[in-house]
């Protein structure tokens, strides 16, 4: 099981940038997939993006276009960049790690494919 620590997060003004960064412990990075979820107070932990090695990616919609999901292998770090932050952006920010051997919305939004998870990093958009 891979270590996951995550750092960035904060407060912002709407219409402003963050960007989140998940290092991972060990060499297997690069057979992993790297989701990020989200969780607000009082709600379910939902999908937020997910990314595996060659580059090919998958948004929620309430993201798309505003996120950008990508990893550093030689760094053993993946990152969130987030951009246009809207209020409803409010919430702690998980990544997570896993084998999943189906690529699929269906497969990669369950928190139940991934085995590891970072400590969280909480994200506070102001209107």
């Amino acid at each position: 099981q891979v270590q996951l620590v995550q750092s960035g997060g904060g407060l912002v003004q709407a219409g402003g940038s963050l960007r989140l960064s998940c290092a991972a412990s060990r060499s297997t990075f690069v057979s992993k997939i790297f989701g990020w979820f989200r969780q607000a107070p009082g709600k379910e932990r939902e999908f937020v993006a997910a990314n595996r090695n060659g580059g090919s990616t998958y948004y929620a919609d309430s993201v798309k276009d505003r996120f950008t999901i990508s990893r550093d292998n030689a760094r053993n770090t993946v990152f969130l960049q987030m951009n246009d932050l809207k209020p409803e952006d409010t919430a702690v920010y998980y990544c997570a790690a896993g084998q999943i051997a189906f690529w699929a919305l269906s497969t990669l939004r369950s928190t139940g494919n991934y085995n590891s998870w970072g400590q969280g990093s909480q994200v506070t958009v102001s209107s």
